[in-house]
């Protein structure tokens, strides 16, 4: 092994000590086509509330500390995304409501769709929160 591999191995080492430090210990676990709620807090000058934003779960990349989500969902037929980074202080819970059934690991062709083609049918996981 040639030394400038040898410097990279012991960076990358270093780099995921001092990240795992601030990684979340309990994540749940959702997947892409999920229904989730994300409960992330908002501070508007000295007051602080939890604001929840509930969609599909289109887009999941990265990893360790840089991992993020995309949730998108629909309000007053026009199409919001939301991109959260899935280790941040901000976000408090995250809750799978629903699980649906992918093929596919990103779902942005769903922006191309309106009305019932939105929908993903349903599949039965435990991890979900279904009623």
């Amino acid at each position: 092994m040639t030394t400038k591999i040898r410097r990279q191995i012991v960076k990358t080492q270093l780099l995921d000590a001092v990240e795992s430090k601030s990684l979340k210990k309990k994540i749940p676990q959702f997947e892409i086509g999920d229904r989730v709620d994300v409960h992330y807090s908002i501070k508007e000058g000295d007051k602080e509330r939890v604001q929840v934003f509930s969609g599909i779960v289109i887009a999941r990349k990265g990893r360790g500390i840089n991992e993020m989500f995309t949730v998108r969902r629909i309000v007053a037929n026009e199409g919001v995304e939301r991109v959260f980074p899935l280790h941040s202080p901000n976000i408090i819970d995250i809750k799978p409501v629903r699980s649906g059934e992918t093929r596919r690991a990103k779902l942005y062709y769903l922006r191309r769709r309106t009305g019932k083609a939105v929908k993903l049918t349903e599949r039965h996981s435990e991890h979900t929160t279904s009623k």
